[in-house]
């Protein structure tokens, strides 16, 4: 069934003069749909006539608004972080998580590309439940619409780090990345825009083409091929000095910094030998490092270091010559692992 929040301007007036209307409808149509009107009645500057026209249709099942709502929603009343349980507007009962939140420059949606995950890292909640689907680019728009009506407040900065792995879906991930930059919609920077991904080189390569004006993070966690394919099985087929030579490629072909993402998990990659393994492989690199203290997940075994050792790391990289920071604790009071809140309700 179509979705009219996957489609974009040019796509809708097509739907538009489709249904006997001028294109223009679609435009309007678009407008409506992007500052989260669900209702065709709430779209009031289109005649009685084409409402009841979109709504008949809708009746029939020709064509659905598409997105998703709010089904739960845990709040951190010391920073203002609001974790989501996103319900899709699908058939059957399918679930992602979103985060909002608040920092000096704006506010930020991480946002979920797919329902589970098939990479299938050690550490990570998110994939406990199975690889379901890849989510469309107006389901992921959808989670931003919904963050805004629930919190009252805009977003201007994306970061798709949610569940899935976004350039294992890459055709719909641009899709949302597009529809968020559109003039006559959000018009969101793509400089605001940053994307995830555990080492998909394929797709870091075809990112640095399409987007090279957005952010790029790339997910490392080990720095032995060894070390990484046993908590990462995508290092088995995209090995660790082929990403970082794609993470090269990429900064050479955008000069625009990488972020490395750095999970520090207890006793597994937070030693010595292993700040020693960071500065000699990502030495040179247009590069940021960002240490993550996991987020206890008990069904994974895992320990997360502490925030002491976090930023001996941090000190010891920017002493080297990177740049490293550890990523400031948000949503202290609310489940700490992404992924929990969906397990729960799918469990």
């Amino acid at each position: 069934m179509k979705k009219l929040l996957d489609m974009t301007i040019e796509e809708l007036k097509e739907f538009a003069s489709g249904m006997g209307e001028k294109p223009f409808r679609g435009k309007q149509i678009f407008l409506w749909l992007q500052r989260g009107v669900r209702s065709f009645d709430d779209m009031t500057d289109l005649s009685k006539d084409v409402r009841q026209k979109l709504q008949n249709g809708l009746l029939r099942g020709e064509y659905a608004i598409g997105g998703c709502s709010v089904a739960d929603a845990q709040k951190d009343t010391l920073d203002g972080t609001i974790k989501f349980l996103m319900k899709m507007d699908s058939e059957q009962p399918e679930y992602v998580e979103s985060v909002f939140m608040k920092y000096k420059y704006g506010n930020t949606l991480c946002v979920s590309s797919q329902i589970g995950c098939r990479m299938g890292c050690r550490f990570c909640a998110s994939a406990l439940g199975g690889f379901v689907r890849n989510l469309t680019a107006g389901e992921m728009l959808g989670q931003v619409l919904a963050a805004e009506q629930y919190t009252g407040e805009a977003i201007n900065h994306i970061v798709v780090m949610g569940m899935g792995e976004p350039f294992d879906n890459y055709e719909n991930v641009a899709g949302f990345l597009r529809l968020l930059h559109e003039e006559n919609g959000r018009n969101m920077s793509y400089r605001n825009m940053t994307v995830s991904t555990s080492g998909l080189i394929p797709g870091i390569r075809k990112f640095a083409e399409d987007f090279p004006q957005a952010n790029l993070a790339i997910s490392l966690h080990r720095l032995t091929d060894k070390g990484r394919s046993e908590i990462m099985p995508v290092n088995k087929k995209y090995p660790l000095d082929e990403l970082l030579e794609a993470a090269r490629e990429y900064t050479d072909a955008t000069h625009r910094r990488i972020t490395f993402e750095y999970t520090l998990i207890k006793g597994e990659n937070d030693s010595q030998e292993d700040v020693k393994l960071m500065v000699k492989k990502l030495g040179g690199i247009l590069c940021h490092v960002n240490l993550i203290p996991l987020n206890k997940v008990e069904e994974t075994g895992f320990d997360g270091t502490s925030r002491q050792r976090a930023e001996e790391i941090a000190k010891a990289l920017e002493k080297s010559g990177i740049a490293a920071t550890v990523r400031r604790e948000l949503g202290g009071e609310i489940d700490g692992a992404c992924g929990q809140l969906r397990l729960k309700k799918i469990q």
